[in-house]
């Protein structure tokens, strides 16, 4: 595997056993696949939302989150996805870790157990000194806001 690797503890619950830890299916992959662990199938009618949990909790090293983003081809084929994607998973949260599924398709849409439902991403973060001042400097783009850079 390239690049840097970073150790990520990871504490399989009862339900989750039998169910694969994260894992990437490529060699370069930047997600990790996750997989439900649920005990029956979960049926996410369209336009509804579901917490489904994944088996484990974890402990992020200082300084590190984890990132919850959809599967592309859920999305393509079933226009389902993660609800609050990104959804972030801080470095001290202790607990079980879910994803909230929503179904933008047109038909229900079952989670089995073992299902492979979203990835996830291992990503060092900063946090801002944050400043109040008077003015800030200018810029070429000044407060020109959505599309204000143009279409082409």
């Amino acid at each position: 595997m390239s690049g840097q690797n970073t150790c990520v503890k990871i504490q399989k619950l009862p339900h989750g056993e039998g169910i694969d830890l994260p894992f990437y299916a490529t060699t370069h992959a930047a997600g990790a696949d996750l997989r439900a662990a649920i005990a029956e199938d979960v049926i996410i009618e369209a336009g509804e939302k579901a917490l489904i949990k994944i088996g484990f909790a974890m402990a992020l090293p200082d300084n590190f989150e984890a990132q919850i983003r959809p599967r592309s081809g859920l999305a393509l084929k079933h226009g389902v996805t993660v609800l609050n994607s990104p959804g972030t998973i801080d470095a001290d949260y202790r607990g079980e870790i879910g994803v909230i599924l929503i179904n933008h398709g047109k038909e229900a849409f079952t989670v089995q157990r073992g299902d492979r439902i979203a990835q996830m991403i291992i990503a060092p973060f900063v946090q801002a000194d944050f400043q109040c001042v008077e003015t800030l400097n200018e810029t070429e783009r000044g407060e020109g806001g959505f599309g204000s850079s143009g279409k082409n």
